[in-house]
């Protein structure tokens, strides 16, 4: 018998985007046993009304209470079991139709693996329309110590087109083994430390210290919105305090020579805005 899938999208504004992804779930060629919505502090929620009386879906409202945090309210909401898929997916992530049963299948095959990151496609955040540009394969570091989206911005020909072990998956699609979860327990599976950015990194340095890989897995498919496009320059300050806050914390929870370079992008960034 198959396991359970569940799906955990959490929203902040996400009035845009969030009817697609739902919609995208709904298309899948294996269905999601619940969804649960999880609404981070959205300053208008009437988009999220309709919600209200689907029976396979469980809706939660919040302050904007971070990312992380929602996600660990959203897992806590979900029947007790050990057994399951369950999926993290950001709003502006919206899924091939085959995507939940490639994931599934994925894990299925490999007992070793605790999470499937997929192939993210870039999509223009208005139009909603392919950019034909990649999105994310898989999270790398450099050699002095930046993590970042593999294939990010580059034309999709195909490359990167087989399975693979990664360093980390991009929390915007990350398809979990729910009994390799650390403090599954307890609903406490990403580190409420971070409120905004890293968190996914943080999750899959911890689950590989435990032993488990992560799967880069290219017929989980998806299109991803972000917001800015993959245009850094574009990202508002906050945003990118916020992103050089977390990496500095993220070598806080896992001490390493990396640290310098966290550091200083963190100056950088606070002394270029000054």
């Amino acid at each position: 018998m198959a396991c359970p899938i569940y799906v955990i999208v959490v929203t902040h504004d996400s009035a845009p985007v969030l009817p697609h992804c739902l919609a995208a779930l709904e298309g899948q060629s294996r269905r999601a046993d619940r969804i649960v919505v999880v609404d981070s502090g959205s300053a208008d929620r009437k988009y999220l009304e309709p919600l209200a009386g689907r029976t396979d879906l469980t809706l939660l409202v919040q302050d904007n209470i971070g990312f992380s945090r929602a996600n660990n309210l959203g897992l806590q909401a979900l029947p007790p079991t050990a057994a399951a898929m369950v999926v993290f997916l950001n709003p502006d992530a919206f899924l091939f139709p085959d995507a939940l049963a490639e994931a599934a299948a994925a894990l299925e095959r490999r007992a070793d693996i605790a999470v499937v990151g997929g192939r993210l496609s870039g999509c223009d955040p208005v139009s909603g329309e392919a950019i034909g540009r990649l999105d994310s394969t898989g999270i790398f570091r450099t050699w002095y110590g930046r993590w970042f989206d593999r294939g990010q911005g580059e034309r999709d020909r195909g490359q990167y087109g087989a399975a693979e072990p990664v360093p980390a998956i991009c929390g915007a699609l990350m398809a979990c083994r729910l009994e390799a979860l650390p403090a599954v327990a307890t609903g406490q599976v990403f580190d409420e430390d971070f409120f905004l950015y890293k968190e996914d990194i943080e999750l899959s340095l911890r689950l590989r210290k435990n032993g488990w890989k992560l799967l880069y897995e290219p017929k989980v498919r998806a299109f991803h919105c972000r917001g800015w496009g993959g245009r850094r320059r574009e990202v508002p300050l906050a945003l990118r305090l916020a992103a050089a806050r977390s990496e500095v914390l993220l070598y806080r929870k896992h001490p390493s020579p990396y640290m310098l370079w966290a550091v200083g992008k963190y100056l950088l960034v606070r002394l270029c805005h000054c």
